[in-house]
């Protein structure tokens, strides 16, 4: 393997349709907010369902937003790759090897890595602020900064450090609030400079759907993690309480996305994101029958681009 392939290979790519999910819901939901306040009149002779968000994809917030998202994701790979590596859980690792652990990427070099994608992603994110808030919102700006931080310090803590919370079964909660609530809130909040209480319902499904992702992946990895000492909320719950977990995140994800479109839409048309639910619910019986954990690779996948499918869907239904 090149030391390009070894790159690519620690920047996990599979992993980024799944980061991007809560900037594309929040981000869609926002710009049809401002597309109803700008174009009222032309409201009128369009149609009513998908037309108002295909402009999303033309605004440099929306893709600033993914960019920095891509960043944090890139970020929170190197640092998970550099942290196990260091403590030793990836040195008998089953399946996709880790960089670091296996020596094709030094631990001097990914913590360079680290910090190389850490400025790139607050550059990023600082050009978002800037060009969401100017000069005339300092607060709002200065908040949002802050939260870039937050998130860079999440990144890197989920395995990095004495107090990683990755390795004391806080990983889903993180993943919840980040990728799910700040997500869709944050991107939101972006367009429109205000927040809805209903949307804490999208926000939760995308939050729900992602940490189901990182409990099909501390599922499969209940064997090494218990042995090496990484104390995720799967090894203290033990497999079939992580099963049943499982189960009632992505119930709970769908019934969130169901009822923030009954709450607010009576065209059935709105439902049909409903389609990118068909693949979890093969997904939950396909955790219902595993005996062994390795098979759960091919189900992280699965649910990962359901959540995609249903973000795209999503945002451009509502």
């Amino acid at each position: 393997m090149t030391l390009f392939k070894a790159w690519l290979s620690a920047a996990r790519l599979r992993t980024l349709p799944l980061s991007v999910s809560g900037v594309i819901v929040g981000s869609s939901l926002g710009w049809g907010v401002v597309y109803e306040q700008t174009i009222q009149q032309a409201l009128e002779k369009l149609p009513t369902v998908g037309f108002r968000h295909a402009g999303v994809w033309e605004s440099p917030l929306f893709w600033l937003a993914i960019l920095t998202t891509i960043g944090f994701q890139v970020l929170s790979n190197f640092a998970n790759d550099y942290g196990d590596g260091i403590k030793g859980t990836d040195a008998n690792r089953k399946g996709e090897k880790r960089m670091v652990a296996s020596g094709m990427i030094s631990a001097k070099q990914m913590k360079r890595g680290m910090i190389i994608t850490a400025v790139l992603t607050l550059f990023i994110a600082s050009l978002l602020i800037f060009i969401a808030f100017g000069n005339e919102q300092f607060l709002l700006a200065f908040l949002f900064f802050n939260l870039t931080l937050a998130s860079i310090l999440a990144a890197v803590k989920y395995t990095v450090g004495k107090s990683a919370y990755g390795y004391s079964g806080f990983g889903d909660v993180f993943v919840f609030l980040f990728f799910g609530l700040l997500s869709v809130l944050g991107s939101y909040f972006l367009f429109t400079k205000n927040l809805e209480w209903d949307l804490l319902l999208p926000a939760a499904s995308i939050g729900f759907f992602s940490t189901a992702v990182l409990n099909l992946n501390n599922m499969r990895d209940i064997e090494n993690d218990s042995a090496v000492g990484k104390n995720t909320l799967v090894v203290k719950m033990g497999s079939m309480r992580a099963k049943k977990y499982h189960y009632l995140l992505l119930c709970f994800g769908m019934i969130c996305a169901l009822g923030y479109t009954f709450l607010n839409f009576q065209d059935p048309v709105r439902f049909l994101y409903a389609i990118a639910f068909v693949p979890l619910v093969f997904n939950i019986v396909s955790v219902a029958r595993n005996r062994e954990p390795s098979r759960l690779d091919s189900e992280l996948k699965k649910v990962a681009l359901s959540t995609f499918a249903f973000a795209i869907l999503f945002g451009w239904l509502h």
